[in-house]
């Protein structure tokens, strides 16, 4: 894989997963979701517009600060 076709996913503290590149994102049944090229993840469950983040962890105060070893 190319740099150019790379996904990347950045974990954001306190908040969503930044997806970057080129992804089929489906659902259980395998439905695809509209993506644009750069989009954001919910990982605190608390967005109204699951999977994808619209900021409802500013107002939860969602914690997280995972980071790789």
């Amino acid at each position: 894989m190319s740099e150019s076709n790379k996904v990347v996913i950045k974990v954001n503290d306190n908040g969503s997963l930044r997806v970057t590149g080129e992804v089929e994102l489906i659902d259980a049944e395998g439905n695809v979701f509209v993506t644009k090229p750069t989009f954001t993840l919910c990982r605190c469950g608390a967005s109204n517009n699951q999977p994808f983040c619209d900021g409802a962890h500013r107002s939860i105060s969602f914690k997280s600060t995972p980071r790789a070893k």
